[in-house]
């Protein structure tokens, strides 16, 4: 995940947007510092969908297939 002094200068750069406008340079900063983050989070999410497996009232393991591939080729590599 992001260290959280980018998460604070995201947060202060959002506030500044909001109260009053940014400066291009804050603007280019506060894009790329959002694309890091929604790069974290989608790499955080996958890693978190992979390892769920899903177990119907029975007992039985009703992973999807796509999910269960995704599992055994990140177990290859």
């Amino acid at each position: 995940m992001l260290s959280e002094d980018k998460i604070k200068r995201i947060n202060e750069l959002s506030k500044k947007s909001k109260e009053d406008t940014l400066t291009k340079a804050e603007a280019d900063e506060q894009q790329a510092l959002r694309q890091e983050y929604l790069q974290a989070f989608r790499g955080s999410m996958k890693q978190t969908i992979e390892n769920v497996t899903v177990i119907d009232p029975e007992g039985q393991d009703v992973t999807p297939q796509k999910l269960k591939d995704a599992k055994n080729r990140n177990k290859m590599n």
